[in-house]
């Protein structure tokens, strides 16, 4: 069976990753990681829990850890702290603990499905680890924000302003924003312009200029944001050859 290339999906307020494992060190990212071996169970190094040889865990935000594994693939998932479908994925481990949890109750399915798809569909795969979406019915001035945002991801509108436009106080507007967007008003921004750096350089415009573009402050603030979600550069990944995928929802 003929392979996909190793990818990355990106959507607002989540990302996955599929291929062979980066082989890093010891890191900690500002996401909730969801790691599992595709071809083969790994080793998970954490300081305070030790050496552990698992199929599957998630691993908190700021938790310092390393992944050991061989040739084969790995699946990571990374999600925003506090995301509505990433309670779904905690309550999806079996083996659960105030801080790392292990094996997740699906994790012979999911195992099996991306070993028997040649080029498996990034919506069924995300079904498939958090579970299935609740139907989105989203306040009609909190979509329009939404899309605001990511149509315009360098024009740094601030939440007043948006609140301003939907006819709802600031504090409300977030309130609302948080739960109809998955994530906060900040962090969708933040992923908003990846997602449009992701696009841009998809259709072949250097990484500098598409981090400009989206909004970043500058090609150190974009790697710096690169890094805190995947625990490496971006330069590193594009060059390996991986694939970029934005999605839009």
């Amino acid at each position: 069976m003929t392979r996909m290339a190793p990818t990355i999906w990106l959507w607002p307020g989540h990302a996955a990753y599929l291929g062979p494992s980066f082989h890093l060190d010891a890191h900690t990212t500002a996401v909730d990681c969801f790691a599992m071996g595709v071809d083969a169970p790994f080793t998970l190094r954490v300081p305070e829990c030790g050496e552990r040889h698992v199929g599957s865990a998630l691993i908190p935000a700021r938790t310092r850890h390393q992944i050991v594994s061989g040739e084969g693939r790995m699946l990571f998932l990374y999600l925003d702290p506090g995301a509505a479908r990433g309670r779904n994925l905690r309550a999806a481990m079996l083996d659960q603990s105030p801080s790392i949890c292990f094996h997740h109750r699906a994790e012979s399915a999911i195992r099996g499905y991306l070993r028997d798809s040649e080029s498996p569909d990034s919506a069924t795969l995300l079904e498939r680890v958090l579970g299935a979406p609740e139907p989105p019915i989203i306040d009609g001035r909190i979509r329009a924000a939404m899309l605001t945002i990511r149509d315009q991801p360098a024009g740094n509108p601030t939440a007043a302003e948006l609140a301003a436009a939907a006819g709802l106080s600031t504090s409300r507007f977030l309130h609302l924003f948080s739960a109809h967007a998955g994530t906060s008003f900040r962090r969708y921004r933040v992923w908003a312009r990846m997602l449009y750096v992701a696009r841009a350089v998809g259709k072949g415009m250097d990484l500098t200029r598409a981090a400009t573009e989206a909004g970043f402050a500058s090609p150190s603030h974009f790697s710096d944001t690169f890094h805190a979600i995947f625990g490496l550069t971006a330069t590193a990944v594009i060059s390996s050859g991986v694939r970029i995928v934005a999605e839009d929802s």
